[in-house]
């Protein structure tokens, strides 16, 4: 473990498993404090807080609702309370359903993955940068999506193009206050998304396999990136 981070305080969102849980413990193992948000396995978010506790570093998990803009400002108030402030923001949370045909994609689903994968961040650096002090870090993820959309993602891809956008804005506009916002857009990682609708199953025996390393990473490999962005 090192001390990077050491008295930093951050907060992951969609941490209970996947991306955003690697990137909780490596941001712990980096010497932050750090709580989580999670939707709905209320298990599996305890034993990451409690992994991030063993580290020896306050951990925190928080129920919200990503697509609810009360839920999610109030998480974010419930990090700073726990934590006693902010300094990093990890925004990884994201919903991804395959659908082949525009025909198909309901309005309902159309409108949840826009509030999941690029409201949510609007809510949370209304809600966040009052707490925020220069050096402090904000980091979005997007997607290869963003630049080389799937046709049956058309609904998640187009998200991951305006977080890109989002993420460009917020930049030049917060950099006056001494707070980076950078964004990683991976290829394609291994998480709960792909195997829960987020790609075809006749896909998954190939997926990542067009990559130069002819596989999909790892959440952990993927995880140190915004440690050293923090």
């Amino acid at each position: 473990m090192s001390s990077s981070l050491a008295g930093k305080r951050a907060l992951v969102t969609g941490a209970s498993r996947g991306l955003g849980k690697a990137i909780a413990l490596s941001l712990a193992r980096a010497g932050a404090d750090v709580a989580i948000t999670f939707e709905k396995s209320v298990e599996k978010a305890q034993a990451v807080a409690d992994d991030i506790r063993a580290l020896g570093r306050n951990g925190v998990a928080i129920q919200a609702d990503s697509a609810s803009p009360q839920a999610i400002r109030a998480a974010v108030a419930s990090a700073v309370e726990h934590l006693g402030g902010l300094d990093i923001l990890a925004l990884v949370a994201g919903k991804q359903v395959a659908v082949q045909d525009v025909a198909d994609i309901t309005s309902e689903q159309f409108t949840k993955t826009y509030a999941v994968n690029v409201f949510a961040l609007f809510w949370i650096t209304q809600q966040a940068l009052p707490h925020l002090k220069p050096g402090a870090s904000i980091i979005t993820t997007s997607s290869i999506q963003a630049y080389q959309p799937s046709p049956h993602l058309l609904d998640y891809a187009s998200t991951k193009a305006a977080i890109l956008n989002y993420t460009r804005g917020l930049a030049k506009q917060i950099a006056e206050k001494g707070i980076r916002v950078n964004c990683v857009a991976p290829g394609p990682i291994w998480t709960a998304l792909q195997i829960c609708g987020g790609q075809p199953q006749e896909k998954l025996p190939e997926f990542g396999k067009q990559t130069p390393m002819k596989r999909a990473g790892q959440p952990a490999e993927l995880a140190p990136i915004y440690v050293y962005l923090a």
